[in-house]
């Protein structure tokens, strides 16, 4: 291993190699290649490079020369004779017997490999006989017998897999939508904060989908532990077989209650939850044809792909594009409308009234996805189609009775995640029983993956349960939303689909227009570097060429001071790195929402009312020194809910009110005052 760990000094020089594990440059150069076995794979690599591909020809053809020189100089046939080996029939056997003639051979064999490897790079025609190349040691007898006795036949190349994977990579870095992945751990007990590879180094994440905090929520983590320490990690198989406990039953009666609906199935992810929803019920309804719009998530696409559907697009929230389209086929065609609620890469929200009126008129399924708002909209966080009934949800409690014509109850099936504002992971479909059975009894996704473990659906039911019963994390993520989107707006800084100055747009989302990939990651890149600021760009294929765009998520826990830093941040980079502000982009006409001549009126999703702000009841913004709301009365109700399976709570301390402290040893602020609230300190058997 000598020569490689000679390979390996020069690291600092090459991009290749430095880019590359040791592990995988050990295993290129001591691996033969298939298709030119005189080298190894990281020769071959070799020739691709503009700096080594020439040097290695011309050292093999060096290599090659000398051979034969030293063959024209000396009575060749005399010596070889000496030996006893028969010129007249140079065997491959009597060439083997000969070191200067089996080196000669190999030398030229190398040359004439390298040039190929080079030529196939070059996509130019290989030369038909494998060893006619100019390189050839013409002094030397044993070569020319054995090419003339016998030639060698082109054989048959396999496929390079290698080099395969390499261009398709070389593909996605030349149109910059490679993408990089950050080395980020969120720490539980300093949310907002991470730190990155360096355990020291702490950075401000400003781009999760946590969007509440309930990541690090003490309830949940306390449900979590009390689950682990009873039923284990994992789940045990799939639902069918040992893998349907008690809390995934729990958490499906939960997530059925939040939507009013009658069923509801837990996925391990909600991608696998609308890839498999919509690729069964696209290929069970007899000509089914699915209505998509045109910025619905990669979940949703590829489920109508792997249906037998047709797929008719209609333009983004477009009512009147997709009446159209809707009018063209009869009413008794089986049709899916599939929609989201808050389109996560821009922040605006769809028209879900109006839809389920066209699909009533048409004949049509409503596919809603909640991803984006399940836990951040409506009275008890069950989305936005909740939140568009506001006051009637608020009046009728908590129950699962239905509210009959609300919007709500009119959507047909609703899909969402487990792993956003809920912090958790999973997700899930809600809708009539019998729909749910079916998906349960048809989708491949749901009946051949393993099920998720207890602690993980615990934890989620934990989240939901409690943001049922507190709305002040909902509340607060509002005010700070709107605090730094006016902050950006104030500063030029140009937020899509923000179109009046100060406006806070529809919904949570706070995306950056940058409009070049290039600048995009260079900006995330400063932004993480110089100032402590982790937000991830986001580029093609996620939003169209042109728009790309910083993506910030702002949450409840995010303190005054982090939001100053955040705005001063970015305002530099722009100016650091000359990024269109949004005078730029109204001198070009506007783009994504952003400096348009004639913008459309944006009227935010919670209004003044619903966020306490007119009565006086709003939740405050932190400061540094302070330490977020962890409501003493929903930690309660959602610890009862586990009596029967996790045993009640033993506690100590019995008071009402204050700081929250689990039987994880944290120590979380909960209401206003000091007092402790109950210490978990074991779960009776």
């Amino acid at each position: 291993m000598d020569k490689l760990s000679n390979i390996l000094k020069f690291r600092a020089q090459c991009p290749f190699l430095g880019g590359t594990k040791t592990s995988t440059i050990r295993s290129l150069y001591t691996r033969a290649s298939p298709q030119y076995p005189t080298l190894n794979h990281l020769t071959e690599k070799a020739t691709g490079c503009p700096v080594m591909g020439p040097v290695l020809t011309t050292r093999s053809r060096q290599i090659a020369a000398n051979y034969a020189s030293v063959a024209g100089n000396v009575d060749v046939k005399k010596i070889h004779e000496e030996n006893g080996v028969d010129l007249q029939d140079a065997s491959t056997a009597d060439i083997q017997r000969c070191p200067h003639a089996s080196a000669a051979l190999t030398a030229a064999r190398m040359a004439q490999e390298l040039a190929s490897a080079q030529t196939q790079r070059s996509k130019v025609t290989k030369p038909t006989n494998p060893l006619a190349t100019s390189t050839k040691p013409a002094g030397c007898p044993f070569h020319q017998a054995k090419t003339e006795a016998k030639p060698t036949q082109p054989k048959e190349e396999g496929f390079d897999y290698e080099k395969f994977y390499g261009e398709e990579l070389d593909k996605k870095r030349a149109d910059n939508s490679y993408r990089y992945f950050n080395n980020i751990n969120r720490m539980a007990q300093k949310f907002p904060l991470a730190h990155t590879g360096k355990v020291t180094d702490q950075v401000e994440v400003w781009c999760a989908n946590d969007y509440l905090g309930m990541g690090n929520n003490p309830v949940v983590l306390e449900t979590m532990h009390r689950t682990l320490d009873i039923y284990g990690h994992g789940a045990g198989g799939t639902r069918n077989i040992a893998g349907n406990t008690a809390m995934h039953l729990a958490l499906e009666d939960e997530l059925a209650a939040l939507h009013r609906k009658d069923g509801a199935l837990v996925f391990s992810s909600c991608y696998v939850a609308n890839d498999a929803t919509l690729a069964t019920l696209g290929t069970k309804f007899p000509g089914c044809i699915i209505f998509s719009d045109k910025m619905n998530h990669a979940s949703m696409i590829q489920g109508m792909r792997h249906s037998t559907a047709k797929r008719v697009i209609f333009e983004h929230n477009n009512l009147e594009d997709l009446e159209q389209k809707l009018a063209q086929y009869p009413k008794s065609t089986p049709k899916i409308i599939a929609f989201e609620s808050v389109y996560s890469m821009c922040g605006s929200i769809g028209p879900i009234k109006d839809i389920c009126d066209l699909a009533e008129r048409y004949g049509a399924l409503t596919f809603l996805d909640e991803v984006h708002a399940v836990g951040m909209y409506g009275p008890t966080g069950a989305g936005v189609a909740e939140h568009l009934d506001f006051d009637a949800y608020m009046l009728a409690g908590k129950t699962r009775e239905r509210i009959p014509r609300s919007v709500m109850d009119r959507v047909d099936i609703i899909t969402g995640t487990l792993g956003k504002a809920y912090g958790a992971i999973g997700g899930y479909i809600a809708g009539s029983s019998d729909f749910v059975d079916v998906i349960r009894s048809y989708a491949p996704g749901f009946i051949f993956t393993t099920s998720l473990p207890p602690s993980n659906v615990a934890g989620a039911r934990a989240s939901i349960s409690y943001q049922k019963e507190y709305i002040g994390d909902r509340q607060l993520k509002q005010i700070n939303v709107r605090n730094v989107k006016s902050k950006f707006l104030a500063k030029d800084i140009p937020v899509v689909f923000s179109f009046a100055q100060f406006s806070p747009g529809p919904s949570h989302i706070v995306p950056v227009l940058v409009g070049d990939p290039m600048l995009a990651k260079t900006a995330s890149d400063t932004l993480l570097t110089n100032h402590g600021i982790y937000v991830q760009a986001i580029n093609y294929p996620t939003v169209a060429r042109g728009e790309e765009r910083l993506r910030f998520t702002v949450t409840p826990r995010h303190t005054l001071e982090q939001m100053e830093h955040l705005v001063s941040a970015v305002d530099q980079v722009f100016t650091q790195l000359k990024i269109k502000r949004v005078q730029d982009w109204k001198a070009e006409g506007g783009r994504a929402g952003v400096g348009m001549i004639d913008p459309e009126t944006v009227t935010p999703i919670w209004t003044d009312k619903q966020l306490g702000l007119l009565d006086g009841t709003a939740p405050k913004m932190l400061r540094n020194s302070e330490k977020g709301i962890v409501d003493a009365r929903a930690v309660g109700l959602t610890r009862e809910k586990f009596n029967n399976l996790l045993g009640p709570l033993m506690t100590a301390g019995m008071k009402t009110g204050g700081v929250f402290n689990g039987h994880v040893g944290l120590g979380h602020p909960s209401t206003n005052t000091l007092d402790q609230i109950p210490i978990a300190v074991a779960a009776a058997a």
